[in-house]
């Protein structure tokens, strides 16, 4: 199984989807006996890609946060005290 294959949520892997998309429309029977494997496997590296890349700056992310929320709460200490 593959995410929705919508173009403006994997604008890295459109050409793939669009490419993977027309094969499905060219050949509806074929593409049970494996006519569109090839794309699929393509589809599916570029998606692990893509997947990679977000999981990477979604880290980077959180970890400014963390350290934004770190010096609050040392800075919030140090009044108190």
């Amino acid at each position: 199984m593959h995410p929705p294959l919508t173009l403006h949520r994997h604008p890295m892997c459109a050409e793939i989807i669009e490419e993977f998309q027309k094969c499905h429309a060219d050949h509806p029977v074929k593409k049970f006996f494996g006519e569109c494997t090839d794309l699929k496997i393509k589809l599916d590296r570029c998606f692990r890609q893509e997947k990679a890349l977000k999981r990477k700056a979604n880290f980077e992310q959180s970890k400014k946060l963390r350290e934004r929320l770190q010096a609050y709460r040392k800075e919030d200490a140090e009044k108190i005290s």
